[in-house]
């Protein structure tokens, strides 16, 4: 396949949380779906509710936690002038402590097809533990100081793919830089300086459209880094000081490609394509078209939206279309595949899969969030429904300090043990 790379160069190393218990970026930690805090099983508008705030607007991105603060994006449509705005409250109490409106003064995609499943603030912020930095697709990327004020704000583009889906992929931190993946707003891959928003390479190409997963880094036993994307009918890696390719992989997943990698050591994982057309494993390093020498395996079992979690060799998530999955990290074998009962009909599941101590929570739309163990077959423990709150939950939950947080279209939540 023909590839269309333009790139300039700069140095930037990978990021670091600044605490430990900060919820940094989408899905935790490096991405990695997990974590060790221990959350209650159950609750509903009072049992283990400690504090519910109202969003002024909409919003399909997940919460970041730092320094005791809750951050989040909502699309606020008005009579005058829409915006996006980006909110802050105390963790413990729910307290807003600041926002920062972004209008929206340019033609943003029609509300129709898919923009209406998942709005207009559907990426998730990422921290560096002194700064919160948002992507408000063609809103273009701003880093705002932790007391709410902006440092810089830089357009990375006003573009729409042919079927004008909107705008999805979450922002990374790579040290000094922050990797944004503009498929939708520019047909590229864009590195820019954390500290000042000027760009640092860009990596134009085609094959990027219908690319709305978040990249991520992959550590090799050389001492060597990769930035590793998929995109439609490849896998990528690119050197993150340049952005030039290092290597690709012809994959399975063709169409749209929304769940994000999941790395595990040298090996990157992937699922996704149009109605969930396939899974991958691919070994990382290399150079060039590595499909013949590095390709592990590849599967028919697939996600479509939700980004699989990866645990002790298996993959667990529920599909859209409320399936729930366990396959083989080793072939992307069905370990099993059961229908999930008492869901919504239509899409039920956006929200991805988290571990959560020893349980696994999953964020349904409007089923409210299931809870269930990693076994042989997909036994619920609990489906916790906050009946009041009617509104999509597309965003995957956030966890800090022995508390839940998830939002919705209507609300942001705090689930903790009274």
């Amino acid at each position: 396949m023909q590839r269309y790379f333009f790139a300039s160069l700069l140095t930037l190393c990978l990021f670091v949380p600044a605490q430990g218990n900060d919820w940094p970026e989408f899905l935790g930690p490096n991405g990695a779906a997990r974590s060790t805090e221990v959350v209650p099983k159950t609750w509903d508008e009072t049992k283990n509710m400690a504090w519910k705030v109202d969003l002024p607007g909409t919003g399909s991105s997940s919460p970041v936690i730092v320094d005791g603060k809750v951050i989040v994006t909502c699309y606020i449509s008005g009579n005058d002038l829409a915006k996006r705005q980006v909110l802050c409250f105390d963790q413990n109490s729910g307290e807003q402590l600041w926002s920062v409106d972004f209008p929206i003064d340019y033609r943003e995609d029609g509300y129709r097809g898919y923009i209406t499943e998942h709005g207009y603030a559907s990426n998730t912020p990422v921290t560096d533990g002194e700064n919160v930095y948002v992507f408000l697709g063609k809103g273009g990327v701003h880093s705002i100081s932790l007391d709410g004020q902006t440092n810089w704000s830089v357009d990375v583009g006003k573009e729409s793919s042919n079927r004008q889906w909107g705008s999805a992929a979450s922002l990374i931190l790579y040290e000094n830089s922050i990797i944004v993946n503009a498929a939708e707003e520019a047909k590229s891959i864009i590195s820019l300086d954390k500290q000042t928003g000027e760009e640092l390479w860009r990596q134009e190409a085609g094959m990027l459209e219908l690319t709305y997963g978040t990249p991520r880094l992959v550590q090799l036993e050389n001492g060597t880094q990769e930035l590793v994307i998929s995109v439609p009918g490849e896998i990528w890696s690119m050197n993150p000081k340049t952005g030039k390719l290092n290597w690709y992989a012809e994959s399975p997943m063709t169409g749209n490609v929304s769940p994000s990698v999941i790395v595990d050591g040298d090996t990157v994982y992937s699922f996704g394509g149009y109605r969930a057309s396939g899974s991958i494993a691919v070994k990382a390093g290399g150079k060039d078209d590595v499909t013949d020498s590095n390709v592990l395996w590849t599967n028919r079992s697939s996600s479509y939206v939700a980004t699989p979690l990866l645990l002790n060799e298996r993959f667990y998530w529920i599909d859209d279309s409320g399936i729930a999955f366990c396959t083989s990290a080793k072939d992307g074998a069905v370990i099993y595949r059961e229908r999930v009962q008492n869901l919504q009909s239509g899409r039920p599941v956006y929200a991805s899969p988290v571990l959560i101590g020893d349980h696994i929570y999953v964020v349904t739309r409007r089923s409210g969030t299931l809870v269930y163990d990693a076994s042989e077959s997909f036994k619920p423990l609990a489906q916790n429904v906050i009946a009041s709150d009617e509104t999509d939950f597309n965003a995957s939950p956030a966890v800090s300090d022995g508390k839940l947080y998830l939002r919705s279209n209507q609300s942001l939540y705090c689930i903790a043990n009274h």
